[in-house]
């Protein structure tokens, strides 16, 4: 009898020490995980390029500091493409490549492009003022073009509106946003185009502008205008997905605690697009091929506006690095958002494209940097001529 006591105990211990190295993970392990997804045609310079880069998330992802997902493409080639980590924790669920991020900020560039396609199209006219299309509109003398640019000077809604934004299971619209901003007056932080200053306020203005225009929501506007045509399936605003779907990854803070989400998530314009590394990809290829808008259009968006800022600068929804070097000129944007981080870079002259999304506040979302360095530590030295 003492005999069969002592196996059960041993069999319960050796049960209980197997169960415990399951479910309690916070990381997928890199090694386990499947290998970088590349072109296929990838030269040998190209490999190292990509082996470098996976090296690279996988350190970061073993330091703690990544979960999410990487894509680099370069001339229309996917040279890395890697999805690592939890989409979520609770139920211990991995990232897929069809795992679905908020974007945060990057949507102002989606935002910008929408409202350039009706400037295309003369529906709109980004010089004139936004009070043209909103005539009860209380702040004169400020253009679509200020909204675009960030040189509106109009108070942030996100500060103006405080009791608003946290009344319990609202999904404020961008028409209450319009609502309670122009009832309460708020006082301009500067005079139309006078500075630079970065207000969530001008694209949730511009979103209701496309809607407006248009005559459709804004989330049916993308749809129909951009996201269904490139093939962007896996893309969608935050009133058009379910985020309880095993697709729409949870967001987290450093310490993988869930972050919650406020009315505020429910305008749009200025963030509260979802989407996937590779549906970014094919947004980011279609206006290298002039697909969305024209190049002197593109031309546009990706001139800097604010001359008193001398190191970076914004164009119409993109930032920019280097924006007066021709060669090593950087559009972009990042975005910062409950959990999200996220980055969408890319450089005009040899159609580079770097993208990183993850749904936990973890630093490495930003530092596209080493990435630059490893692709132009493979590549020739750009010479005047090329690509001309």
């Amino acid at each position: 009898m003492n005999r069969l006591h002592l196996l059960i105990f041993f069999l319960v211990m050796f049960l209980n020490c197997s169960n415990s190295n399951t479910g309690n993970n916070e990381r997928h392990e890199p090694d386990k995980a499947a290998p970088a997804k590349v072109s296929s045609n990838l030269s040998r310079e190209q490999k190292a390029v990509s082996d470098k880069l996976d090296a690279l998330f996988n350190q970061f992802y073993k330091s703690g500091i990544f979960n999410g997902t990487v894509l680099v493409a370069k001339g229309g080639k996917i040279l890395f493409k890697k999805t690592l980590g939890l989409s979520d924790k609770k139920n211990h669920e991995l990232l897929t490549d069809s795992s679905m991020f908020q974007l945060a900020s990057v949507s102002k560039v989606i935002t910008a492009t929408a409202v350039l396609m009706l400037h295309e199209r003369e529906m709109l006219d980004i010089k004139k003022e936004f009070k043209h299309y909103f005539p009860d509109f209380p702040y004169e003398g400020v253009t679509v073009k200020d909204l675009l640019d960030h040189r509106s000077g109009l108070p942030n809604y996100l500060y103006v509106l405080n009791r608003e934004l946290y009344i319990p299971n609202y999904q404020m619209t961008n028409a209450d946003m319009y609502k309670y901003l122009i009832s309460k007056r708020a006082k301009r932080y500067t005079k139309p185009d006078y500075r630079f200053n970065y207000s969530n306020t001008n694209y949730a203005l511009l979103g209701l502008l496309v809607e407006k225009i248009s005559g459709k929501a804004f989330s049916q506007f993308l749809k129909d205008e951009l996201f269904t045509p490139l093939g962007m399936k896996h893309t969608a605003t935050i009133r058009d997905i379910d985020l309880n779907d095993a697709k729409t990854t949870k967001p987290y803070d450093t310490r993988w605690r869930p972050v919650g989400r406020d009315a505020s998530d429910y305008v749009l314009g200025d963030k509260s697009v979802y989407s996937t590394a590779y549906d970014m990809f094919l947004f980011s290829e279609a206006l290298y091929q002039n697909k969305i808008i024209k190049p002197e259009t593109q031309e546009l968006a990706y001139t800097a506006y604010s001359k008193e800022i001398k190191l970076k600068n914004y164009g119409l929804g993109w930032r920019m690095k280097d924006f007066k070097d021709p060669v090593k000129k950087e559009v972009y944007h990042n975005g910062w958002w409950h959990g999200y981080r996220s980055s969408f870079h890319r450089r005009l002259r040899d159609t580079l494209t770097v993208i990183v999304l993850s749904n936990q506040l973890n630093r490495a979302a930003y530092h596209t940097q080493k990435v630059y360095e490893i692709i132009d530590s493979a590549a020739p030295p750009a010479t005047e001529n090329e690509d001309d």
